[in-house]
């Protein structure tokens, strides 16, 4: 019986020698056995899983867990006594500062004197610092401090603070500042929506509500 030889190549091409070679993707060829993890199946044994994401949400809370609406009331009172004092201050200025202008009538056969008061440039110009130095004051309380550490002067006072529901963290200045102009929400329907954390069951504003934010004490 003649030997069994190996079959010539065609010419131009060599033949390849056994043995085990890496894949043509750079990658080592998965583990005999192993299957690719389908959607609704465990993954594979050995297959790396990364941990779920955590998250600071509010929980489900009694209404009693939450700042009580006497003391949100405080709260406003003690941040807009600053705004007050200061835009009253502006408008002692255009008073302080007008300039009078006298004349002299002739009345039923006598003379009286009447004088009229208009603002001077001076009294306009302190006045309009004032103004400033008021919504400046308002846009850092409400929107710097509070957006940042969750309360306001007044807030911080009485301890407690805004914080989102979704995450449990101040929600920042741009939507802090968003969320005092969503109180004109609160206001148009004859104030009502202020009075909403009296019977709510997580004594939200309407803006709370439209903000997603609740007010939880701090001590």
């Amino acid at each position: 019986m003649p030997p069994v030889t190996e079959p010539t190549p065609p010419p131009g091409e060599v033949p390849i020698p056994p043995g085990d070679y890496p894949s043509a993707s750079g990658y080592p060829p998965p583990p005999p056995g192993s299957k690719p993890s389908l959607p609704g199946y465990p993954a594979p044994p050995g297959t790396f899983t990364p941990p779920p994401a955590e998250t600071n949400a509010v929980p489900a809370l009694p209404q009693n867990a939450y700042t009580p609406w006497i003391r949100r009331v405080g709260a406003w009172i003690i941040d807009t006594i600053p705004v007050l004092l200061l835009t009253g201050l502006g408008q002692g200025m255009l008073f302080l500062f007008g300039e009078g202008n006298c004349s002299t009538r002739g009345y039923n056969g006598g003379q009286g004197v009447y004088c009229t008061a208009q603002p001077s440039t001076l009294g306009l110009a302190l006045s309009f610092l004032f103004g400033l130095a008021a919504l400046a004051f308002a846009l850092w309380n409400y929107g710097a401090r509070q957006g940042i550490t969750g309360s306001s002067i007044g807030k911080a006072a009485l301890k407690f603070k805004v914080v989102s529901e979704r995450t449990g963290e101040p929600i920042g200045f741009g939507l802090s500042i968003v969320r005092q102009l969503a109180h004109i929400v609160d206001a148009v329907i004859c104030y009502i929506g202020y009075l909403f954390p009296l019977w709510d069951a997580k004594r939200q504003t309407l803006a709370d509500k439209i903000m997603t934010t609740v007010c939880l004490p701090t001590a």
